[in-house]
């Protein structure tokens, strides 16, 4: 499924530039952070606005990440771009962790789940062969729709849930590549 073409973002050469304008390269970094500049996370308004910013379009669209500083602090230009790239993979990777327990949370719901439904389906077959009057009949289907309700949420987790993450991951990893370029502004 493709994203409809992004709107408001300029292109140079049929690459869409997220383009941020930065007074001061401390901005883009979270200033508490006690990592080596290479290692430091975003600030979380950056990350939302570039990570926002590649949600708006297709995956396979060429994006660049475009950093408008000072003129003074242009010079930090490769550094810049390798930083990116680990933060946005390092965050790839806690969302692939985020997924694989998303997916295992969905196998152990569903093993939880069958044998639930196995065991009101046999309560059922017991309540059937006691007594076949109106009250056995309706809690035999009460056991039959209860059991078959408790599937809800593996089939929930297995079928939906997992989606929205791993389009998160895939978007992660292609910011984890992205090329920045670092122009500088007066």
């Amino acid at each position: 499924m493709a994203a409809p073409p992004a709107e408001g973002y300029r292109r140079e050469g049929g690459v869409v530039l997220v383009e941020l304008r930065l007074s001061s390269l401390r901005q883009l970094f979270n200033s508490l952070d006690p990592a080596p500049f290479h290692e430091q996370d975003l600030d979380k308004d950056a990350e939302a606005y570039i990570v926002d910013s590649a949600r708006e379009f297709a995956l396979a669209e060429p994006m660049k990440l475009v950093l408008h500083l000072p003129r003074a602090e242009a010079s930090a230009a490769g550094r810049l771009e390798t930083a990116a790239h680990n933060y946005f993979a390092y965050r790839r990777g806690v969302v692939a962790r985020e997924l694989k327990a998303k997916l295992a949370e969905g196998r152990n719901t569903l093993a939880i789940a069958l044998v639930f439904l196995a065991l009101c389906l046999a309560l059922r077959q017991t309540v059937l062969s006691l007594d076949p009057g109106p009250a056995t009949h309706v809690l035999g289907e009460g056991l039959l729709i209860v059991g078959w309700v408790a599937m809800w949420r593996p089939i929930e987790v297995l079928l939906y849930d997992w989606w929205p993450i791993r389009r998160r991951m895939q978007r992660l990893d292609k910011l984890s590549r992205v090329p920045v370029e670092v122009r500088g502004a007066d």
